[in-house]
């Protein structure tokens, strides 16, 4: 299965390290990590859009 070219491009900073199931680097979920590749730009923009939420929750918890 081919896939079409995301307009959307992925929030991995390549901090790839996992604090209470929330990657440090980029936010997302192990769950939203392992859908990246399949999700569509929709799908993609409202994972990115949760991770960032996340983010300043990851750096007060260090």
């Amino acid at each position: 299965m081919l896939l079409e070219p995301s307009q959307v491009p992925s929030p991995c900073r390549n901090v790839c390290r996992l604090e209470r199931r929330i990657c440090v680097g980029c936010g997302r979920t192990p769950d939203e990590i392992a859908r990246w590749p399949t999700a569509s730009d929709p799908e993609r923009r409202a994972i990115r859009a949760a991770a960032a939420a996340r983010l300043p929750d990851c750096a007060r918890r260090r």
